[in-house]
């Protein structure tokens, strides 16, 4: 591949250099932060669907459920209000980043709490209400760590940064994936073999508590130095500044360039996305129970989601970020694949160990690379706004196609169903291959 900006000749970091890079205040703060921002995630949508299709829910409603998560992909229309608007007694004593993204945590636990308080086999609207809470409270979360992570360190560490963020991020997604699950195994009364909400109930509240993690690195972080701002004199001026000047900059710096950034931005991690709906409903319908899902996620899922962020970050700095991406994009297209020869293996743990650990290195390493390549597209001056653009573009069309997921399987089963993402994933791989040769201003 021709390299782009990315990839551009430079002197490399010694080993010992890179690796010291993570333990940084910045870098281990980022990690801290990566898991208050991904606990949410699979909570409204992974694995909300093992809880829904325990409780007796459908697939096809499993799927249209799993538009709560576009709130993800339109954050962007209230990223202005988080980049410029401050919060009143919240700013003056925190900062405009961290009065945010403590808001938006409360605004996630208060979601968890409804939705801990509510049996979906009764009636499922206030579970819905409690999901978009979190998912809007999520999002915002978001919005505002993408800003606090770009300005709290220089370029050439925005690769390690993101590989640490990642890193925590995935590890939330473990402990909100099988660690739910092994909290409600446990919560369960022995002896009844019926679906029971007061285990769910425990085991969102434990959720809820856990985004103490984020509040507390956030009150003891220090507000990143960021660019001083002319207040607006009026609606329109501020309109231009916070809205459409963020739009304005990305499309001078890019020209025509800018249309295939964002077409691979739409669809790099579409074979993820739209499998990772079905796959808690998946393992229900296949036998496996909470504990076997909890035990093969939290001990191989870790160890992998570990594996796979560090490797995918110290490669980047290495290699360069698009080389990565390329290595991600394969990965994560290929180990769709694995999933529809687990389909053929019935109850079998060992095949689901494998597959799992196979899926979250692929996730892992293109995560990282990901993360670090948006990152380098943002202009300081709006990187809350043009970050959050990118994050949502990115979960738009797949979250979109996602809502369908449940219908699908419901139609053609799971294996042409796991097939049919891996394939989402083949234009993935010219798009990057297109973008190495992107030159950055």
């Amino acid at each position: 591949m021709t390299p782009s900006a990315c990839d551009a000749p430079r002197i490399k970091p010694s080993w010992l250099t890179t690796f010291k890079v993570y333990l940084e205040p910045s870098t281990l703060r980022m990690l801290l932060l990566g898991f208050s921002a991904g606990l949410p995630l699979l909570l409204v949508l992974g694995t909300l669907s093992f809880w829904l299709r325990e409780a007796g829910i459908d697939r096809t409603t499993i799927g249209y459920l799993s538009w709560v998560g576009l709130a993800y992909a339109f954050k962007w229309v209230w990223a202005p209000l988080v980049d410029r608007l401050s919060i009143p007694l919240l700013t003056p004593w925190l900062g405009r980043r961290r009065s945010w993204l403590l808001l938006a945590q409360l605004a996630v636990m208060a979601g968890l709490v409804v939705m801990s308080f509510n049996d979906p086999q009764r009636a499922l609207q206030p579970v819905v209400w409690g999901a978009l809470a979190v998912a809007f409270g999520s999002a915002t979360q978001d919005i505002a760590l993408d800003a606090f992570r770009i300005e709290s360190a220089a370029a050439e560490r925005q690769a390690a940064l993101a590989a640490a963020y990642q890193t925590g991020y995935r590890l939330a997604m473990i402990w909100a994936g099988a660690g739910v699950l092994w909290i409600a195994a446990r919560a369960e009364v022995a002896g009844v073999a019926a679906y029971q909400h007061g285990a769910w109930q425990t085991a969102y509240l434990v959720m809820a508590a856990s985004m103490l993690t984020g509040v507390l690195t956030v009150l003891l972080s220090p507000e990143p130095v960021h660019r001083l701002t002319t207040p607006a004199k009026n609606a329109a001026e501020w309109l231009q500044s916070a809205l459409i000047e963020p739009f304005a900059d990305f499309l001078h710096r890019y020209g025509t360039q800018a249309m295939l950034i964002l077409a691979l931005i739409a669809v790099y991690r579409i074979s993820d996305v739209v499998m990772g709906i079905m796959a808690n409903p998946f393992y229900v319908d296949m036998g496996y129970t909470k504990d076997e899902v909890a035990a093969v996620t939290k001990i191989y899922g870790v160890i992998m989601t570990l594996a796979g962020a560090f490797v995918g970050g110290v490669l980047s700095m290495r290699l360069g970020v698009m080389r990565v991406l390329m290595l991600g994009a394969v990965l994560s297209a290929a180990s769709n694949l694995l999933f529809a020869w687990l389909g053929t293996r019935g109850h079998d743990v060992t095949a689901l160990i494998f597959v799992i650990a196979a899926d979250n290195l692929s996730s892992g390493i293109a995560s990282a690379a990901f993360i670090a390549y948006l990152s380098s597209l943002t202009n300081i001056n709006y990187s809350a706004t043009q970050y959050a653009i990118f994050s949502s573009m990115m979960l738009l069309a797949p979250k979109f196609l996602a809502g369908y997921s449940g219908r699908y399987v419901d139609v053609f089963g799971y294996q042409y169903f796991f097939v049919a993402t891996a394939l989402l994933g083949v234009p993935v791989l010219l798009l990057v291959w297109l973008a190495a040769r992107v030159k950055q201003p």
